[in-house]
């Protein structure tokens, strides 16, 4: 039998050549995000005239995502499982598809045979001793995907964390192995205002000791966690995160210690954040990564103590309608794991709670995101019945158990002052004929 570390020299290739495996008509997943294997992606977009019709399914792609620009559209179909900057346009044009999918669902696209996997395409860190490459810092629903795959073509990244959890492949799952030493994608913390400062401590104040926190990224995940230097004992059950959990672990903030189910350890299921955070994941026992269908079942999330979710928005209606993927028919983003985590969050052990964040405003303080009712096309991402509370830099709106008259005027209340008195008037007419 051959050992593994035959197979893996034996199969070590350029991006051109192993990117031959792809057929026009199939279905390739690429690795979300940071995790983005861009040697390949790009290499498989190059190959443009020779391919017909291949889909691209994908989530954030964060590198140049040649196979959604225009003129590839009788070569690749690019299906988003999360509108990002880079699609955005081809979404908006027709030239690429947009899956609406709870985070935890997604996998089971793949799992269930609803998405083919022809081919998967995904960063790995070298293998270790036994012969198994970590996926690092996306494991999400790449891992699910890849496992599914028919062929699985990794790109091993030198600088590539070695993730703990369930993050592994055996390089003898993988039938192309391409070299890289190439910087992994970084994100840069945010810069926080006034306003993003002021959201963090509102968020902070509602946070007890001992909850298990969920949050993103951005200047308000990292205002909230920068403002809770004085709490104890948190834990982190999360889709992901970044750089601004650090601090709090070191200073042992964030512990786990009161988590009811995996104890002592962060859960995520993937990172964006810079090269000292990639570096600090690395072989660290703390943190263990999973596919997201396990990490964001709210079932999983509600079995963890006092849980606290922490989401944005785009919109919010004074019904307390949440719109944090469209604007208007637009799609701009994705549901992501909002509904998961509010829905675990509100089933959770000792008590949970659902926070949407958001700054009062948009378009430098132009357009005011909380409104008499959604624009006209907008998808509602979470339901009035499912939000707790809603903070804004002027203050915090408890909307559960509260009617819809008393919504409005705690909606109204924390809104920008310019836009006061007109969310107002046009609410109380729309709604009362008043």
């Amino acid at each position: 039998m051959i050992n593994w570390q035959d197979h893996y020299q034996s199969k070590i290739c350029t991006p051109d050549d192993a990117v031959k495996s792809i057929k026009s008509g199939d279905y390739v997943v690429v690795s979300h995000a940071c995790g983005e294997p861009r040697s390949l992606t790009k290499a498989m977009s190059e190959r443009y005239a020779e391919l017909r019709d291949v889909k691209v399914v994908h989530r954030v792609g964060m590198g140049e995502c040649l196979y959604a620009q225009p003129g590839m559209e009788e070569h690749f179909r690019h299906i988003s499982l999360f509108g990002g900057i880079n699609t955005r346009k081809a979404i908006y044009e027709g030239r690429a598809d947009y899956i609406p999918r709870f985070i935890s669902e997604t996998p089971a696209l793949f799992l269930e045979g609803h998405i083919p996997v022809d081919v998967a395409l995904i960063t790995v860190s070298p293998p270790d001793k036994y012969g198994y490459c970590s996926l690092g810092i996306s494991v999400d629903y790449s891992l699910p995907a890849a496992r599914m795959a028919k062929t699985v073509i990794a790109e091993v990244n030198v600088n590539m964390p070695r993730t703990l959890g369930d993050s592994f492949m055996s390089v003898k799952d993988i039938a192309h192995f391409v070299l890289s030493d190439a910087p992994l994608m970084e994100v840069e913390p945010a810069t926080q205002t006034n306003v993003e400062v002021q959201i963090g401590n509102y968020c902070a104040d509602l946070i007890e000791n001992g909850s298990t926190l969920q949050m993103g990224i951005g200047a308000i995940p990292d205002a909230v966690l920068a403002a809770m230097v004085n709490k104890k004992d948190l834990g982190i059950h999360t889709e992901m995160f970044s750089d601004g959990l650090v601090p709090l672990v070191e200073m042992g903030v964030i512990n786990g210690s009161k988590k009811t189910i995996h104890p002592y350890k962060i859960i995520s299921t993937f990172m964006m954040g810079t090269k000292a955070l990639y570096k600090w994941l690395d072989d660290n026992p703390l943190v263990e990564m999973h596919p997201e269908n396990y990490v964001n079942d709210p079932w999983v999330i509600a079995q963890n103590y006092k849980v606290v979710s922490i989401n944005s928005a785009l919109q919010i209606d004074v019904l307390g309608q949440v719109a944090a993927d469209t604007i208007g028919p637009k799609q701009f983003s994705g549901v992501g794991g909002q509904i998961d985590f509010i829905r675990g969050a509100k089933r959770s052990v000792g008590g949970g709670k659902s926070i949407i964040a958001v700054p009062s405003t948009a378009s430098g303080g132009k357009v005011s995101r909380i409104v008499p009712s959604l624009y006209e096309g907008t998808a509602v991402t979470t339901t009035r019945n499912e939000v707790d509370f809603v903070i804004t830099e002027f203050g915090v709106a408890q909307l559960s158990g509260k009617t819809n008259l008393e919504r409005l005027k705690a909606l109204v209340g924390i809104s920008h002052p310019d836009f006061r008195d007109e969310i107002m008037f046009n609410a109380k007419k729309l709604y009362y004929g008043a």
